[in-house]
């Protein structure tokens, strides 16, 4: 059973705002969870000055932290209520991600809860280099927040693959329905389910006269929609809320997710990392380029994080 006992809630150092702690104590009176509030700091101007002994960087840095401890206090305070146990992290680390990840594993963490950046003009997000890292690599799931409420009633989207029908994953599609389900009670929400698949390949129509195009994407069409039946019947869900769509998920998960007007996308990252990561990339990280909505990025079970053995 996936429980939100403890949040690990990432801050953002440049604003007060901090949209992912007020959605981390939303989730957190519903579940009666712990928050730790963590920050991971590094100045390198410190690190460089080579007329201070180390003994002075050191305290130095200790003064760094204290500031932003100092600071973390007055962002929390108003959240301070109702009996909700907030903790403070602040840490000196030159690379956040990493920070954030080792202290997730050791604390035992059940979800990461972090800000992403709104791009006014198009309403999509920027994610900044903290989050690739954080969905490629972070064992737990990862919860990345935007400015928007999620109103009572609201819509929540499972990017599901049913095109592949081997145990691994269907385990993961599992998992993001039930994540989807757990989130839906909590806050009286919709869950839809959504595929993609592929259009029918245009060089087999130009190589095979005689190939009906037309029959060949129905029929794959069909299979799909047997499939996410399947799915939807054995977790409860509405057939209504099915969603089977030609072409790819990077563009079919964000314009349904639009034309809900959903709250959250669920989806799978696998975490790939080396060289595959860089050519191949991730549907998870085609599709966060252009939603428009909180984004929760879910791990396959048993997945070992590179981050695990450092």
């Amino acid at each position: 059973m996936m429980d939100y006992k403890k949040l690990l809630v990432v801050v953002d150092p440049t604003t007060d705002k901090q949209t992912a702690l007020a959605r981390a104590v939303e989730l957190a009176s519903k579940n009666q969870a712990e928050i730790t509030v963590f920050l991971s700091i590094f100045d390198f101007s410190y690190e460089m000055t080579s007329i201070l002994s180390g003994q002075e960087r050191e305290s130095m840095r200790e003064g760094v932290v204290n500031q932003r401890k100092a600071w973390l206090e007055d962002v929390v305070a108003p959240y301070r209520k109702d009996g909700l146990t907030i903790n403070l992290d602040v840490i000196w680390h030159n690379r956040p991600f990493e920070s954030i990840i080792k202290h997730a594993i050791d604390g035992e963490y059940d979800l990461i809860v972090k800000g992403t950046h709104e791009h006014d003009k198009l309403k999509s997000v920027i994610f900044t280099p903290t989050d690739w890292h954080l969905m490629r690599k972070a064992p737990i799931p990862v919860l990345l927040v935007k400015a928007q409420d999620w109103p009572v009633a609201g819509k929540i989207v499972c990017a599901v693959n049913v095109s592949a029908e081997d145990n691994a994953n269907e385990s993961l599609n599992g998992k993001i329905i039930s994540h989807a389900k757990k989130l839906a009670e909590q806050f009286d929400a919709q869950v839809h389910l959504v595929n993609a698949y592929p259009g029918t390949p245009v060089n087999l129509a130009i190589e095979l006269p005689d190939f009906d195009a037309h029959t060949y994407s129905e029929t794959i069409r069909l299979q799909h929609e047997e499939r996410i039946s399947y799915l939807a019947n054995a977790y409860g869900i509405s057939p209504d809320f099915c969603h089977v769509m030609e072409g790819l998920p990077e563009d079919v998960i964000p314009d349904l997710a639009t034309s809900l007007d959903a709250e959250l996308v669920i989806l799978g990252t696998i975490g790939r990392t080396g060289i595959s990561a860089a050519l191949i990339g991730n549907t998870a990280e085609h599709v966060i380029d252009s939603i428009n909505c909180d984004l929760l990025a879910i791990k396959p079970d048993g997945y070992k994080s590179p981050l695990e053995e450092v």
